[in-house]
């Protein structure tokens, strides 16, 4: 009896000791509550876009002057932070190597048809959430590769003073804020109809996530820690040949070469209570049908906001923050420019600089206050160029560790801005720009709960 016990007792303890080397974390984040938008455009309204046989004529149509005023508001989610689910995993190896894995979806928690909330899953290059694993030793670093965020908004996360919030004002992390009627329903998180040309749309200004990613990351040693990836989205191509029977070979018809490549990193330094970093990422899209045809659509103008084809999406942000003890100064800028692998004087290029503070009010409020300018360029060399700025302010009233209320508001607002598209030609630019302002505000007040 005693030997079976001791047996019952060995096998537990057993059992104890595997499940303590490997654990699995569900985490989450929700939020809900009030929030309302507005803007303005004034000016021409222009559409440009590339003919029929895309080889650089362009047509355009040009609406009346006039003011087109949008407003909306409503209850819904995400007004400071999008809602989430995830599931973090590690396992002990051995020797201080460990096996970790993300997933990650996020939650839209407006009915929209599916019940009470819905997951939205990873249907795109750059779509939802993380999804990742990977491999890390202590004292050295870790390797993880999938869908994971970029260096630049990794770095941007820790040194913004809003906390990358989804309202207006931010003109490093651009929203478009507030509430949009979609579906026949209030839905959170869309805000007001994008304003590309405006230069504040939704994360126009650096890339979040991408797919295919090899990552990087060393310990912090000496105060720097760095990161580097490399992304694959694969290389295809094809070919259509036509046989012939006056030649064996055949007549090649067309063929067609697609080429998807990124490499990026960052470096931060961390000194008691100065914190800098720098990072920078390219994002390469090379697609050639033929020797005529060699397509050039990067974005920002008009439609959605992508990183083209035949481009080359080049990224840089540089921050710094210092805490003064009564409150904590930041300072941030970035640039983004997508240029045409076959014709360098055809790009677009957005920048933009922003100081913030952040300051605790007592043991349970935080307030924060930021304010930024920026340039943007839709139309290549010796194109007008767009000026817009934001500001912002906000507070957090701590309930619990996970639990706080929130209230928000910002204004962007856009002078001189351009609406312009590339046609389909890689040798075609664009100018002749109508000049349009826009302005902008938004305010949440709500809930959010992590877990």
């Amino acid at each position: 009896m005693k030997k079976s016990l001791l047996a019952v007792a060995a096998m537990g303890a057993f059992a104890g000791a595997a499940q303590a080397q490997s654990s699995v974390t569900v985490y989450g984040l929700l939020d809900y509550g009030f929030g309302g938008a507005s803007q303005t455009a004034a000016g021409p309204q222009a559409l440009y876009q590339g003919n029929a046989s895309g080889l650089g004529a362009v047509a355009a149509a040009t609406t009346a002057s006039g003011v087109i005023k949008t407003q909306t508001s409503g209850l819904g989610g995400n007004g400071e932070s999008t809602s989430r689910i995830g599931f973090r995993g590690t396992e002990d190896l051995g020797g201080g190597t460990s096996g970790f894995f993300t997933i990650e979806a996020a939650l839209t928690t407006d009915s929209n048809g599916a019940g009470f909330f819905s997951v939205s899953t990873n249907n795109a290059g750059s779509g939802n959430r993380q999804t990742f694993l990977g491999l890390a030793q202590k004292g050295l670093g870790q390797a993880s590769i999938g869908i994971q965020y970029t260096p630049v908004h990794e770095a941007a996360a820790v040194t913004d003073a809003g906390g990358l919030n989804n309202q207006n004002g931010n003109v490093i992390y651009d929203r478009t804020g507030g509430f949009g009627s979609g579906a026949g329903q209030v839905t959170a998180g869309n805000g007001m109809t994008n304003q590309n040309a405006s230069g504040m749309a939704t994360n126009s200004s650096y890339t979040v996530r991408a797919a295919n990613m090899l990552v990087l990351k060393t310990e912090r040693m000496s105060g720097f820690m760095g990161k580097a990836f490399v992304m694959a989205g694969g290389k295809d191509s094809g070919s259509n040949i036509a046989g012939s029977t006056a030649t064996a070979a055949g007549t090649l018809i067309s063929n067609s070469t697609v080429n998807n490549f990124g490499i990026g990193g960052s470096v931060d330094y961390q000194w008691n209570k100065l914190f800098v970093t720098a990072s920078y990422q390219s994002f390469n899209n090379q697609t050639t049908v033929d020797a005529n045809t060699r397509t050039f659509t990067p974005g920002y103008n008009v439609a959605v906001i992508n990183n083209g084809v035949n481009t080359q999406d080049m990224q840089q942000y540089y921050a710094a923050t210092y805490d003064f003890g009564i409150l904590k100064g930041y300072l941030q800028y970035v640039n983004r420019k997508i240029q045409n692998v076959n014709n360098n004087s055809a790009y677009i290029q957005r920048s933009a600089q922003q100081i913030g503070v952040r300051a605790p009010v007592g043991k349970q409020v935080a307030v924060w206050a930021s304010a930024g300018t920026g340039r943007m360029n839709n139309a290549g060399s010796g194109a007008a160029t767009a000026n817009f700025n934001g500001w912002q302010l906000g507070t957090d009233y701590s309930l619990s560790k996970r639990t706080n209320l929130y209230a928000i508001y910002g204004q962007t607002a856009t002078s001189n801005a351009v609406t312009a598209s590339y046609g389909n030609s890689g040798n075609t630019s664009v100018s002749a720009v109508s000049p349009t302002s826009y302005n902008a505000s938004s305010y949440a007040v709500g809930v959010r709960h992590t877990f």
